[in-house]
């Protein structure tokens, strides 16, 4: 009786791992000329950093870095108020930027939407708004902050809101109506109601539409300047928004306020400087 044998199986094996190919020169070309426009970009804010550094001493020396990099310009910029007047911007900025997300969605939302009667009219309305530059409107907008007693925060607050309200609800309309509405329909008809499609379904899908609007009114209400001078004009250095109050630092024989406040740098010099017809 014989009895077949089946031969062993062979094992496999691994096929050989194809060499990993070299990014082509282009792509080093790219990336080199990418990170040598970065570093030309950074450049400035390095030699600013390295020039707030120096002390006094130094300011005129033709070197590149100090030899003596001190720490005490900031502490003591710090202790003069610059902390709170940063803290006063970043509560006009965040602010003004909530409001105008709270006003401007639902505008935005419902003109894209809805078709009503002078619905054009109301987009036109809108953005003739931004035609009017706030210098044209500052002395009627001092006034009527100052006649409420409304405080300068509160008043840039709502300022800068309107200002960049225009702006948000011309940006989140494009982004909306861009959106199908059958996306909504099958929500709904999947049981949930017009609120649940908005946030579950339109506000993902208009996210990047959100996030732009969000960051240009932020960085609109925390440059502006001419309307925060205005209305901020006698408060203390540390209820003042970061673009006022760093304008204080400047006096007429120096910018440096290390070892005494800007204010009675420039008094000193004054009393110093000798009368003009003399001599």
């Amino acid at each position: 009786m014989t009895v077949a044998t089946k031969p062993a199986p062979r094992l496999r094996t691994p096929a050989r791992l194809a060499p990993r190919r070299r990014p082509p020169l282009r792509t080093w070309l790219v990336a080199g000329t990418a990170y040598v426009v970065a570093i030309i970009f950074l450049l400035p804010y390095l030699e600013m950093f390295v020039m707030a550094g120096r002390p006094n001493s130094e300011l005129g020396d033709p070197t590149i870095f100090p030899r003596h990099f001190t720490f005490s310009n900031f502490t003591t910029l710090w202790s003069t108020g610059l902390g709170g007047s940063i803290g006063t911007s970043l509560q006009i900025a965040a602010g003004a930027t909530v409001i105008v997300l709270l006003v401007a969605l639902p505008a935005a939302y419902c003109t894209a939407r809805q078709r009503f009667r002078g619905r054009t009219a109301f987009l036109l309305l809108v953005l003739a708004t931004q035609m009017f530059q706030p210098a044209a409107m500052l002395v009627g907008i001092q006034r009527e902050f100052s006649n409420f007693g409304v405080p300068p925060t509160l008043s840039l607050i709502f300022i800068n809101a309107g200002f960049n309200l225009a702006f948000a609800v011309w940006i989140l309309n494009a982004f909306f109506s861009s959106i199908p509405v059958g996306l909504e329909e099958a929500a709904m008809v999947d049981g949930l109601g017009r609120v649940g499609a908005l946030v579950r379904i339109t506000l993902p899908l208009a996210a990047p539409g959100i996030v732009t609007a969000l960051i240009f009114t932020f960085i609109s209400a925390w440059n502006e300047f001419l309307v925060a001078l205005t209305l901020s004009l006698g408060e203390p250095t540390s209820q003042q928004p970061l673009t006022v109050a760093i304008n204080g630092y400047i006096g007429e024989y120096s910018v440096d306020c290390a070892g005494d406040h800007p204010v009675r740098l420039y008094r000193a010099a004054r009393r110093e400087r000798p009368d003009s017809g003399s001599g």
